[in-house]
């Protein structure tokens, strides 16, 4: 299972929405997966393992958490859908060697849909890249084309009725 691989860009969100376009760390692909939760329910015919109890996925400098994460395979064996959710569930990935900061991503519900390269954040959706932010019912992105839609999420816990952004100016060189 290669995660970070199929979730590299999911907080790219706020690069396509105002700040400077970041990548993973080339070599978080390569790094082994570590999954700690307090129960594990693995359906290998099926290709579903659902995890529940402060769940934690790390791969490299990327992280997720949520009360409970299902990942799904296709009949291949590759990941097909990755849905974590909490209140709040979390995600952080460091997106440059030479940047300490890491985009970082809230919502009740965070799935990446690896067959379509979307990424959904739902619920009290909020996205953080140095300093900018995207606040949000819904916050959609395509990690294929780097297309990032925000606005109203139907059925979500706390309603909003307008996206809230906050872009940095960018610093001039010195």
């Amino acid at each position: 299972m290669r995660l970070v691989k199929t979730l590299p860009l999911l907080l790219s969100l706020s690069a396509a929405l105002g700040s400077a376009s970041a990548l993973a760390l080339p070599n978080d692909r390569d790094q082994p997966i570590r999954i700690q939760a307090d129960n594990a329910h693995l359906d290998d015919k099926k290709g579903v393992a659902t995890y529940t109890g402060d769940v934690i996925i790390t791969q490299g400098s990327m992280m997720i958490k949520g009360n409970t994460v299902t990942i799904t395979r296709t009949n291949g064996g590759d990941i097909d859908v990755v849905t974590s959710v909490g209140n709040l569930a979390y995600f952080e990935q460091q997106q440059s060697a030479s940047k300490a900061d890491k985009m970082k991503g809230w919502g009740v519900t965070i799935q990446y849909q690896a067959q379509k390269d979307l990424v959904v954040l739902t619920d009290r959706a909020k996205v953080e890249n140095e300093g900018n932010t995207t606040e949000g019912e819904k916050i959609v992105y395509n990690t294929q084309t780097q297309v990032a839609t925000a606005g109203r999420g139907g059925n979500v816990t706390t309603p909003r009725q307008r996206i809230d952004m906050v872009i940095q100016p960018k610093k001039k060189a010195e």
